[in-house]
């Protein structure tokens, strides 16, 4: 691809690895929350529903800011309001104020997705889309995998607590958010916000509803997996015997939980590089039913076994991400995509979040 797609790919997904350290700032720091408000997990999963809900169901609306006001804009608004709700949640003296923190949170981490996935799907064609979203894929796993990977370092020196960690978030986002903005302001290409007319009189295919709405209630049944997955992940690795005792808990469940998440970052790549037209409805197909192995390896593991359980499912399931968008792209108009992204993700995500 032109080298200046390829600089706009890597920073959209570094936008993307971002909002999963965002998502998964709270699994890493479930336990410890808990034991500061001296909560249980059936509150903290509560807790995890109310973030990722609007994640999800927020969505739809941000798909459709986005097309109206332009992907761009709708990322930098994305990245301000993460950070002011991180050093929120660094400030929360009560746990409701917490709840209504997380809740923001979630909402300005709904904007990425149908934002920043439309805006990588029109700058790219269908030759180069699976490669795109496998890059897109890639630093979306290192995101999700370098949340609890720098959660495990900083709680193993005792350099922050909890509270900490979420300033820590903020620096990231807060530079990433000045070269989109530094993008917007001098920029001479053409934006990505052009007029709904000017985008519909170059893709006035219609919609094949029944297959989006068959594609997106594949994914909203992922979705279950995908949430339950990710927010109780550093619980459950936490009970496979390999601690060595001078390794504190809070540290060690989340190296474990990062080794985890960074086989995601190889199934993405590995997924991208078969990711291809005519081939995509087949793979999609193989991923789905590759994840009911491992699933049924988690649910009866014991001991070390978990821990080789989760890495095979992290494997096999975020290998649908760039084949799933992939296949989005496909049957959405470019005019619709940002709407077609949110839809995908209020069903996947919010439905998840259940």
């Amino acid at each position: 691809m032109p080298a200046a797609t390829f600089r706009l790919v890597l920073l959209i997904s570094c936008a993307h690895a971002l909002v999963h350290s965002f998502e998964l700032a709270l699994p890493a720091v479930e336990q410890m929350i808990g034991d500061d408000f001296d909560i249980g997990k059936d509150v903290t999963g509560r807790l995890g529903m109310v973030w990722r809900l609007p994640f999800g169901i927020a969505a739809i609306f941000a798909g459709w800011l986005a097309d109206r006001y332009g992907s761009r804009l709708l990322l930098l608004v994305y990245l301000v309001g993460c950070s002011v709700t991180a050093v929120a949640a660094w400030w929360a003296p009560s746990l409701n104020i917490l709840f209504v923190t997380m809740f923001a949170m979630g909402c300005f981490a709904s904007i990425y997705h149908p934002a920043g996935l439309a805006l990588l799907s029109r700058e790219t064609t269908p030759e180069t889309r699976g490669a795109a979203l496998g890059w897109h894929g890639i630093l979306g796993s290192i995101g999700i995998a370098g949340a609890p990977f720098l959660a495990s370092i900083v709680f193993g020196q005792k350099l922050v607590g909890w509270r900490g960690y979420y300033l820590l978030l903020t620096v990231p986002a807060l530079v990433i958010a000045g070269v989109i903005l530094r993008s917007l302001l001098t920029s001479t290409e053409r934006h990505d916000a052009r007029t709904r007319t000017e985008l519909d009189a170059a893709n006035r295919e219609p919609i094949p509803w029944r297959g989006f709405l068959l594609l997106v209630s594949a994914g909203a049944l992922s979705g279950f997996v995908y949430a339950a997955f990710m927010h109780f992940l550093p619980r459950y690795v936490d009970t496979s015997d390999l601690r060595p005792a001078d390794w504190s808990p809070e540290s060690f469940r989340n190296a474990l939980a990062a080794t985890v998440l960074m086989c995601a970052a190889f199934g993405q790549a590995f997924a991208g590089r078969l990711c291809g037209p005519g081939k995509l409805e087949s793979l999609l197909v193989l991923v789905l039913f590759g994840n009911i192995p491992p699933l049924l390896w988690m649910a009866f593991a014991t001991g070390p076994q978990r821990f080789v359980a989760a890495c095979c499912l992290a494997f096999v399931h975020f290998m649908n991400q760039p084949v799933y968008n992939s296949l989005i792209a496909q049957h959405i108009p470019a005019s619709r995509r940002s709407f077609g992204y949110g839809f995908s993700n209020m069903m996947c995500f919010g439905i998840g979040a259940m």
